[in-house]
C-alpha cells in the first residue's frame, strides 16, 4: 500500500502512485430537468394570460353570454309553433264582433268609427260612450280590449285598423272585443295601410302569451 493511501482504505481507493481516485461533481442533469419544467410552466402561464386578454378585447364574455340566449331561443321555438297551431289561423274581420266606445269629449266619434269598421268587413255589435273606467282616461289613440283568448287572434287583427292601439285583456266571457277611442285618436288607419298590416300579421306566428314559469323550462 502506498504511503499516500489513508489508513483503512484499500481496494479501489488504494493509491498506488500511478492511479488516483477522481472526485467528480454531482451530475447537472437534475438542474436541466428543473429548468425545463420551470420554462414550461412559465410558457403555460403566458399562454393563459394571452387568451384572457383576447377574450376581453374580442368580446369573449359577450359571446359566452349570447350562447345561452341562442339555446333558449331554440328551446322556445317548439313552444311558439305549438301556440301557433293551437291558435290556428287569424280570424277574418267579418268573424270579429266589435263594440266601439268613445272615451273622448268629441260627439259622434263612436258611430262614425263603427260605420267605418263595418265598411271594412267587421261586425259591429254596438257603439256608445266609454264606461267610467275609461272615459277621458285614454291618452293614446285607443285600446283594443277583449278576453285573453283573443290576445293572439281577434285583438291583433282589430289593432291593424288603428295605428298605435294598445292591446289589453280582461276576464270577460265570449269572443266580443272592444275598441275604445282615446284622446289621441285621429281616425282609423288608411285602408291600404291596414290591409298591409293585416297581411304582414298573417305571415307571422303568434308567440305564447302566458308568463314564464321561472323553472328554467322557458329559459
Amino acid at each position: 500500500m502506498s504511503m499516500l493511501t489513508p489508513p483503512g482504505m484499500g481496494g479501489k481507493y488504494r493509491i498506488t502512485g500511478d492511479k488516483y481516485p477522481r472526485m467528480r461533481r454531482p451530475s447537472g442533469r437534475r438542474r436541466i430537468v428543473l429548468a425545463a419544467v420551470a420554462a414550461l410552466a412559465a410558457f403555460g402561464l403566458i399562454g393563459w394570460g394571452t387568451l384572457q386578454l383576447v377574450d376581453v378585447f374580442t368580446g369573449g364574455d359577450e359571446a359566452s353570454a349570447a350562447a345561452p340566449a341562442k339555446d333558449c331561443a331554440k328551446k322556445k321555438q317548439p313552444q311558439r309553433q305549438a301556440a301557433a297551431e293551437k291558435a290556428g289561423p287569424l280570424p277574418e274581420p267579418r268573424r270579429i264582433t266589435v263594440n266601439v266606445f268613445n272615451a273622448t269629449p268629441r260627439e259622434g266619434l263612436a258611430k262614425k268609427t263603427a260605420d267605418d269598421l263595418k265598411k271594412r268587413g267587421f261586425t259591429v255589435a254596438k257603439f256608445a260612450n266609454a264606461t267610467k273606467a275609461y272615459d277621458k282616461k285614454v291618452k293614446g289613440p285607443g285600446i283594443v280590449l277583449g278576453p285573453r283568448s283573443a290576445l293572439d287572434t281577434a285583438l291583433p287583427v282589430l289593432a291593424t285598423q288603428l295605428t298605435g292601439a294598445e292591446k289589453r285583456t280582461d276576464g270577460r266571457k265570449g269572443g266580443t272585443v272592444d275598441l275604445i277611442l282615446g284622446a289621441g285618436f285621429k281616425g282609423l288607419a288608411k285602408e291600404k295601410d291596414a290591409a298591409e298590416a293585416l297581411a304582414a300579421l298573417a305571415k307571422t306566428s303568434p308567440a305564447p302569451s302566458g308568463p314564464s314559469s321561472g323553472d328554467g323550462k322557458n329559459c
